[in-house]
């Protein structure tokens, strides 16, 4: 999968940087914000570093959200594969640049969008029994079988939950 050629024309908005933190910021607000609209103070903060106008700067967001999601949906790990994904006139000091810095953010960026992500719980133990009534007040209620169980499950955090299963 290739990155669109809109995209990276706005990418190129990026060599307006005057530092490499300038781009990593940029890629770091991008991850955070890249299900949700960025803000606009964070939008005309970096506008105003690269000397852009804010709308340029909207687009060069979409474009490195785009760019941040395809690296994390393809599982692009090192930076040779993550430069693979951009068309071949874009700017080879930029690739470099992204590349390295996707590369080295992704792994934290994957463990942050995995305990986002929403999934059933994890079985830690199980455990169960049978209980027979041997004496009851009543005679239809004796003999009558009954199936404990627990389960330790893992959520974001740990939870046990019991429960009892009776016929009825």
């Amino acid at each position: 999968m290739e990155l669109s050629d809109s995209d990276a024309a706005s990418l190129n908005l990026l060599l307006k940087a005057s530092a490499k933190s300038t781009v990593v910021q940029a890629c770091r607000v991008a991850f955070t914000h890249r299900n949700e609209a960025v803000p606009a103070s964070v939008i005309a903060n970096l506008s105003t570093a690269l000397g852009i106008k804010p709308v340029e700067a909207n687009k060069m967001f979409a474009a490195v959200t785009n760019l941040v999601k395809l690296v994390l949906f393809e599982g692009l790990t090192d930076a040779a594969t993550i430069s693979s994904v951009f068309p071949e006139n874009f700017h080879k000091n930029l690739k470099t640049l992204l590349s390295e810095i996707l590369a080295n953010l992704g792994p934290e960026w994957r463990g942050q969008a995995l305990l986002q992500e929403v999934s059933l719980p994890r079985l830690i133990n199980f455990d169960w029994r049978v209980d027979v009534k041997t004496s009851s007040d009543s005679v239809t209620r004796m003999a009558v079988p009954t199936c404990l169980v627990q389960m330790k499950v893992c959520l974001l955090t740990a939870s046990h939950d019991h429960f009892q299963l009776c016929e009825i």
